[in-house]
């Protein structure tokens, strides 16, 4: 059981959990996840850490298709913050209490502003990470957004 998962649980929302094999030697978690479990892309979502400036908070938490990249100017700006670079993989393991490729946006150990890419708005359901390589855990949207207190906004790149 992972803290995602009890997360989850304890708010009493619908949720599936799904398991593959992780291959050490993948270079992207998120589409390995995808391919593994026959998912398309973009409904697998990868969580990302950045370093916001001119922000009370000083990291924060992006969800976005991890067909995509995401977007720092549109993140720094849907959460009002001048700037936004990615955060250090270190720092990130470190406030979540995840391992990179295992870095879910339920359950931190710090609640964190939190942004999913508003193309999740039109899915029924989008897969996160649950919390370890490997494990996928798949919700509605809103429920993700009401759990993490966060918001959507478009935040890929074009």
């Amino acid at each position: 059981m992972t803290p995602a998962i009890n997360a989850a649980r304890k708010a009493r929302i619908t949720f599936d959990v799904l398991e593959y094999q992780h291959d050490a030697a993948s270079e992207s978690y998120g589409e390995e996840a995808a391919s593994k479990l026959g998912l398309n892309t973009s409904e697998v979502f990868k969580t990302l850490l950045v370093s916001l400036t001119g922000h009370k908070s000083n990291l924060a938490v992006a969800v976005l298709p991890v067909s995509h990249s995401l977007s720092l100017k549109a993140i720094a700006k849907a959460l009002g913050a001048k700037k936004a670079d990615m955060a250090d993989p270190a720092l990130a393991e470190k406030t979540t209490g995840y391992v990179l490729g295992g870095i879910s946006p339920l359950g931190q150990k710090k609640s964190l502003p939190t942004v999913v890419d508003n193309s999740a708005e039109a899915l029924d359901r989008i897969h996160v990470s649950a919390g370890r390589r490997g494990l996928e855990i798949a919700l509605k949207p809103d429920d993700l957004v009401t759990l993490t207190r966060g918001i959507f906004a478009g935040i890929t790149a074009q």
